[in-house]
């Protein structure tokens, strides 16, 4: 069912691109999810969980150990922060 709104339609890339240079979000991830995410980084334990920030359009910025250390990643680089659950 769709609901009608009065809005015009925004396409995915265009509501992204709404929050570009302003908006981050956390996500924690796996270990699997941080070596694809970011390549560079040494291995992880298994079963130890890092947090990730990334840009509105969801590319990853940076990789924290844990979510207030990603939180102030995000206010040093002057991006409102959002979690994502």
């Amino acid at each position: 069912m769709r609901h009608e709104t009065g809005f015009p339609a925004i396409a995915p890339d265009e509501l992204a691109a709404l929050g570009a240079g302003r908006i981050a979000y956390l996500r924690e991830l796996e270990p699997d999810e941080a070596a694809k995410l970011f390549p560079g980084m040494p291995p992880l334990a298994a079963g130890r969980k890092v947090w990730a920030l990334f840009g509105a359009d969801g590319a990853p910025l940076a990789l924290a150990e844990n979510a207030g250390a990603a939180f102030a990643a995000a206010l040093e680089n002057q991006l409102a922060p959002v979690a994502v659950h």
